[in-house]
């Protein structure tokens, strides 16, 4: 049965089946091969395209804003809306909706970004929120669909960290969705909530995957991805204290790596890292703090087995397949 999700919401990978998830990166491998054919594309020709931000970002704006523009879309970026502040939600999504092809929504509240939805009257894509990151999720899975020599629903995919952030909650519905082997491996304090996790069980035993949370960092054993995020997220800045006592035993060093006992394992992030101290925030936690290094080492962040900035360009590649399947069908 063909897939056709021209005029559909992108909020979380819960709303679609796994065909559709897999029509999505197959068309962002057939996008990223003709960008680099240079052949140009005209599926968004004549659109436009708004960009709303609460949180900043370096990825996620480029990605948008470029893979637009690829396809012959014009794009606003609007930082300073007044969504929510003179304006509701409801009313910003039908004036926007009246002007825009689709819509962009990068912040804190998964509800904001819902409500869009529900008054706009066109697409609207989910950027980023506290509770879910989809887009990331396919630039993740095409990233190992390029490095890694099985299917999507052979792989074990290992998450390490923040069990509860938006990042763990996204994998765990996109890895479920596909079939995959996945592993949260986390302090107790930090494993997702129960009922996702209770929900996601559900969802894996149609698609024949499995979901592990556990404190136990020997579960990284066969692992073929090894994936991690940040140990405070953005709005959290007041927490770095009690966040680096709990998660250094669950940094990703080399050890890690070695526990894996699979030499073709890979790393991802999702990326801004503290693999170093090379930025200010990082230099005012090793002040602070004495440590230079976070979640991951820069040994492992620049060694063979990371995949940090191909799963980076892939950000561009897999939202623009998310327009042009949601605005041009």
């Amino acid at each position: 049965m063909p897939v056709n999700l021209r005029g559909r919401n992108f909020l979380t990978l819960k709303d679609f089946t796994k065909e559709e998830i897999q029509y999505m990166l197959d068309l962002s491998k057939d996008l990223k091969q003709k960008k680099r054919m240079g052949i140009k594309g005209n599926m968004l020709e004549g659109k436009n395209i708004v960009l709303l931000f609460e949180k900043t970002s370096t990825r996620t704006r480029a990605a948008f804003e470029v893979a637009a523009l690829d396809e012959g879309a014009h794009v606003t970026f609007l930082s300073n809306s007044q969504m929510g502040k003179k304006e509701s939600i409801k009313d910003t999504a039908r004036v926007l909706g009246r002007y825009y092809d689709g819509i962009e929504f990068r912040g804190f509240k998964q509800e904001t970004v819902e409500e869009l939805a529900e008054n706009a009257g066109v697409p609207v894509w989910n950027g980023l929120t506290d509770l879910d990151h989809p887009t990331q999720i396919l630039a993740d899975f095409l990233t190992v669909m390029e490095n890694v020599n099985k299917p999507l629903n052979k792989v074990k995919f290992v998450y390490v960290g923040d069990g509860r952030n938006n990042m763990g909650n996204a994998l765990m519905i996109g890895a479920a969705k596909m079939g995959m082997d996945f592993v949260t491996i986390s302090p107790k304090e930090l494993f997702p909530k129960e009922d996702l996790v209770k929900e996601m069980r559900e969802v894996a035993k149609e698609s024949g995957g499995s979901i592990t949370i556990t404190d136990d960092v020997n579960a990284v054993e066969n692992a073929d991805v090894i994936y991690t995020d940040v140990w405070v997220s953005m709005g959290e800045e007041d927490q770095f204290e009690e966040r680096i006592k709990l998660l250094k035993p669950y940094q990703v060093n080399m050890d890690m790596i070695k526990k894996t006992n699979n030499p073709d394992v890979i790393f991802l992030h999702c990326l801004p890292s503290f693999h170093n101290t090379d930025t200010i925030v990082s230099a005012e936690i090793y002040e602070k703090f004495g440590i230079s290094e976070m979640e991951v080492t820069d040994e492992v962040f620049e060694s063979k087995y990371s995949k940090v900035f191909d799963e980076a360009e892939n950000r561009m590649h897999t939202i623009k397949a998310v327009m042009v399947a949601t605005i041009h069908g």
